[in-house]
């Protein structure tokens, strides 16, 4: 399916965003690492803190880039703000209200690949955009729809259980949406949402698997 706008009116409207919000990109990225550092305290309250900074990265990307900015070339917009509002609003009712979102990082496959992710988001995307030409503040920086989704779903393999399979949804289908930047318009630096989505489908399943959710129930049996 092709875009209905071109490589540089994407980038005018990361150049409209970024000048529009200037110094907010610093308190983006001081936000996710508060969230990184209150997973890895791993008690109950700082897995709430965390879970508050998603949901506010979430809010932040519906209400103010895709509503405010994108919708100005794309009026698919619209529908993706209403998404990462309810993403967020979900990640507030599982992981604040709720609780059922407890973050305790561990020396096994799920944290490491969740780290790379995380690492991946706040400085090797900037630094692949960089290099292929993306120069700031016609840029994509922390706290648009991609590197969040990425972070997001890092974070998520720090959870000490599987999370309510709903908050994989929308980051997954947007892991999807995104890959249209990647094909047609050169946004290489994307790469690593497919990347994320496979990892987190990957570690979910194999959760499921290890838990006995995907085994048959057994059969019972009478004897006469």
């Amino acid at each position: 399916m092709t875009l209905p706008f071109t490589i540089e009116q994407f980038a005018e409207v990361f150049r409209a965003y970024n000048e529009s919000i200037w110094p907010a990109q610093w308190v983006l990225n001081a936000l996710a690492l508060v969230s990184l550092a209150a997973a890895f305290a791993g008690r109950r309250r700082a897995s709430q803190i965390a879970s508050l900074g998603l949901a506010v990265l979430w809010l932040w990307t519906g209400l103010v880039y895709h509503a405010r900015f994108f919708h100005a070339i794309n009026p698919a917009a619209i529908v993706f703000a209403a998404a990462f509002v309810l993403q967020g609003l979900m990640i507030g009712w599982f992981g604040i209200a709720r609780e059922t979102v407890r973050f305790a990082p561990r020396r096994n496959a799920a944290t490491a690949v969740g780290l790379l992710l995380i690492t991946y988001a706040l400085v090797v995307y900037p630094l692949i955009g960089r290099a292929i030409g993306h120069r700031y503040p016609a840029s994509p920086t922390f706290g648009v729809p991609c590197p969040t989704t990425i972070f997001t779903l890092g974070l998520f393999l720090l959870a000490a259980q599987a999370l309510p399979r709903m908050l994989l949804i929308i980051p997954v289908v947007w892991a999807v949406v995104g890959l249209s930047a990647v094909l047609q318009l050169g946004m290489s630096e994307d790469w690593g949402l497919p990347a994320a989505a496979i990892a987190a489908l990957v570690f979910s399943i194999r959760h499921d698997f290890r838990h006995g959710r995907w085994r048959r129930p057994a059969v019972a049996t009478s004897s006469a």
